[in-house]
């Protein structure tokens, strides 16, 4: 399967966290390397709803990011 990386991961607080050591590959991988696909903060950003840097992709809040 060939990775389709999410246009907005350059600037998306995910990719922060994960280079930062805050965040676990597998959430890069599962959301962010597979276009955005399923992933909710997209979701939220392409209907114009504001969302927390803190919101995963699952739509889960982890304050432990901050």
């Amino acid at each position: 399967m060939k990775k389709k990386i999410c246009k907005w991961y350059s600037v998306c607080p995910m990719k922060r966290f994960y280079e930062q050591g805050k965040l676990d590959k597998k959430w890069v991988e599962d959301y962010c390397f597979r276009n955005g696909e399923n992933c909710k903060r997209l979701e939220a950003f392409q209907k114009g709803i504001p969302h927390s840097d803190y919101m995963l992709p699952n739509d889960k809040v982890d304050e432990s990011l901050k």
